[in-house]
């Protein structure tokens, strides 16, 4: 056998694994990993904060005061701006 042919067979085999081992993971869990900040329990209870609420409070907030950050990255507004 070839040596590319051979290295694709194993980048296949690799990433099927992986795959199964994902899927496994969710019907034994029977949800997705949660890696979103504002939702994970985990990461919450470690302290674990979306930079940009992270940069407000370095900053001490100065524009937030009226609306802080919730902790979800997608909710927060880094320029500010009025919606």
């Amino acid at each position: 056998m070839s040596t590319i042919v051979t290295v694709i067979l194993i980048a296949a085999g690799a990433v099927g694994f992986f795959v199964l081992a994902m899927s496994l993971t969710l019907i034994f869990k029977g949800h997705h990993i949660d890696s979103e900040i504002s939702t994970n329990k985990d990461m919450q209870r470690l302290g674990i904060k979306c930079a940009v609420q992270e940069t407000r409070e370095d900053m001490a907030a100065e524009n937030c005061d009226d609306n802080p950050c919730s902790g979800n990255c997608a909710g927060c507004d880094i320029e500010h701006s009025t919606k």
